[in-house]
């Protein structure tokens, strides 16, 4: 048979059984009616035109509406604000603690014990509310890196600091780590350095200087090293919420924290274990719940509390409570170690805050809410 003229088509002699084939790989053929007659125009038809190419449809938005999460209630919202004020306070009084304790347990001890019982809790809660503990391969060199820096690091150098220095100016110098981890985002390209950041960093910067220079007793040594320690350990933050960033969007604030928790207790270890059996401590009772205080209320119980206060509040709402550490940390640290208010740390503790209101501008400096880690 000739073939068909441009614009026609062979007519299909039975409806459908073209497809069948296509479906039967020929089999329909056999069981296919006799061929109906040629129609005219020599057994051609003119094909029908080609239907124009429409776009692709889609659902509306009313179609499937976005998944919107209930509002927490009254209830739950006044249980979380409560829980954040708890955790501040709690958080504000480990300054306290740890530094009494210091004065039976060498600090880089006094940090690993800590962190092992903060660790295990942190691994059955996190195994009991997401049902596992695991991580991808991918993450684990990661996680390890930012668990040395954020907390074996962090921890160690902070610790022995406070060793040196006040729990007040402890508390005043750890309060401006949002203004260094912007100052470090925006040197690493993560995040950028707007002048309003700028400012709120020199002002901030200004009070930081008024409680180390005020601190210093007139000379450079005592309080004035252990408060520059103070900040390097702030560093070290910094460069872990910085750094960090990629990785701990892929996993939960819970599983994150629990893991380099981990990561950081096992890099402590060594160096604590020997720091214990060289100094050979004879810790007291009131030293062993100081352990348990920071281990059990302020790692595990605070960072669990804090992320649920995250959650119900959100994350601004729930950092504006952070801005009470300093200030109570500096009054207990009166009322329990007997340490003098200075006027000018005082002064200081206010423009560390101010410096960091002033470079928040209603965003979140360095791209997360504020945290405080102690």
């Amino acid at each position: 048979m000739a073939p068909a003229p441009p614009g026609w088509t062979y007519p299909d002699p039975v409806p459908g059984l073209r497809h069948a084939m296509r479906l039967t790989g020929g089999a329909a053929a056999a069981a296919a009616p006799p061929r109906a007659a040629a129609p005219a125009h020599g057994g051609y038809h003119r094909a029908a035109p080609k239907p124009a190419r429409s776009r692709p449809i889609t659902l509306s938005r009313a179609a499937h509406p976005p998944v919107v999460r209930p509002a927490a209630s009254a209830r739950d919202r006044r249980l979380a604000e409560i829980a954040m004020l708890t955790v501040m306070v709690f958080w504000a009084g480990n300054f306290v603690v740890v530094k009494g304790a210091l004065a039976e347990l060498p600090p880089v001890a006094f940090t690993t014990i800590r962190f092992l019982l903060g660790a295990a809790v942190l691994l059955v809660i996190c195994r009991w509310r997401e049902g596992s503990v695991s991580l991808p391969r991918r993450d684990l060199v990661q996680l390890a890196a930012l668990g040395a820096i954020g907390f074996a690091i962090y921890q160690a150098l902070w610790t022995t600091a406070l060793g040196q220095t006040t729990a007040a100016d402890s508390a005043l110098l750890v309060a401006a780590t949002p203004i260094i981890t912007a100052l470090v985002a925006a040197a690493i390209g993560a995040d950028e350095l707007t002048p309003q950041m700028l400012l709120g960093a020199l002002v901030a910067f200004a009070g930081v200087a008024l409680v180390v220079l005020t601190g210093a007793d007139g000379g450079f040594g005592g309080r004035a090293i252990g408060n520059i320690l103070t900040l390097v350990a702030a560093a070290c933050w910094a460069l872990y919420v910085s750094f960090g960033a990629p990785v701990l969007r892929r996993h939960s604030p819970l599983r994150t924290t629990t893991w380099t928790v981990t990561f950081g207790t096992l890099f402590l270890l060594p160096l604590g274990a020997w720091e214990y059996a060289a100094g050979n401590p004879h810790p007291t009772i009131a030293t062993a719940l100081a352990v348990l205080y920071a281990g059990l209320v302020s790692v595990a119980f605070g960072n669990v509390a804090q992320f649920w206060g995250v959650k119900v509040l959100g994350p601004t709402r729930a950092a504006n409570f952070q801005f009470l550490v300093p200030a109570l940390a500096v009054a207990l640290a009166g009322v329990f170690l007997s340490e003098q208010i200075r006027v000018e740390q005082v002064i200081g503790g206010i423009v560390i805050v101010l410096g960091i209101l002033v470079a928040r501008g209603g965003r979140r400096v360095g791209g997360r809410p504020l945290e405080v880690a102690v």
